[in-house]
C-alpha cells in the first residue's frame, strides 16, 4: 500500500530544466545499501550539495520557500535516461508528490505510478505560465492538483485539465501499485480459475 493521491495544495518549485535524467536524479551508488526511504536527502546531489558537502544556496530547492516544495515544475523529458526506480524513491523521499511536465522518459513516467508520484503532462507554454505565476509570490501562490478531477488550478482562477489512464488513476485514488490492484479482484480471480479448473483439468496438477 502506498499513502493515496487524491488532492494537494502546495508550494510548487519552477525548477523549468529540460531533459533531467534520472541519473542527475539520484546517482547509482546512493542506490546501493540505502532502502528507498533512506534516499530521499540525495536527490538532485550533484547540484544540492558543494564538493565540501554542504547546500549550494544557488540551487532552487535549497531556497525558501521552494524547499517546502511538494510540486515540482519543469521542462520537457523530465526522468529520461536509464531506467532508474529509484529516481522516483529520491524524489518522493524529498517530499515531492507530484511533477509536472511537457513529456516525461517513458520508464521514470511508468515509475511514478508503482510509487505514489503523480506525473503530470501539460503543454510546454502551460508549464512555463505556472512556473512564472509561482515566481512572482511563490509562498503565497500554491498550486492545487486534483487527481479527482484531473486538474490543476491556480489561487487567480485559472484551471488546466490533464490526461490519465483510468486504471493508473484508479490505482493512485486508492494508493495501490499494480500488485495492489490485481488484488482487489481476488473474487473475480478465482471464479475464473474455478471455470477455467473444469474446462480444462488437464492444465491443473492434481491434489
Amino acid at each position: 500500500m502506498m499513502p493515496p493521491f487524491t488532492e494537494i495544495t502546495a508550494i510548487a518549485a519552477p525548477l523549468m530544466r529540460r531533459n533531467v535524467d534520472t541519473d542527475v536524479i539520484i546517482r547509482i551508488e546512493r542506490l546501493i545499501g540505502l532502502p528507498p526511504q533512506a534516499i530521499g536527502p540525495y536527490a538532485f546531489e550533484s547540484w544540492r550539495y558543494r564538493p565540501d558537502g554542504s547546500e549550494d544556496p544557488g540551487f532552487l530547492l535549497n531556497r525558501e520557500p521552494y524547499r517546502r516544495a511538494r510540486i515540482l515544475l519543469n521542462g520537457p523529458n523530465f526522468g529520461c535516461g536509464s531506467s532508474r526506480e529509484g529516481a522516483v524513491w529520491a524524489l518522493y523521499g524529498m517530499g515531492i508528490r507530484c511533477v509536472i511536465a511537457p513529456s516525461f522518459g517513458d520508464i521514470f513516467f511508468n515509475n511514478c505510478f508503482q510509487n505514489g508520484l503523480l506525473p503530470v503532462v501539460l503543454p510546454e507554454a502551460t508549464v512555463r505560465a505556472l512556473a512564472d505565476w509561482v515566481e512572482q509570490a511563490p509562498e503565497h501562490r500554491p498550486i492545487t492538483v486534483s487527481l479527482l478531477d484531473c486538474t490543476v488550478r491556480t489561487t487567480d482562477g485559472s484551471s488546466h485539465r490533464f490526461e490519465v489512464d483510468p486504471l493508473r488513476r484508479e490505482a493512485l485514488l486508492a494508493g495501490l501499485d499494480d500488485i495492489g490492484l490485481t488484488l482487489r479482484r481476488q473474487e473475480q480471480i478465482a471464479q475464473f480459475q474455478a471455470r477455467d479448473r473444469r474446462a480444462r483439468a488437464w492444465a491443473y496438477p492434481a491434489d
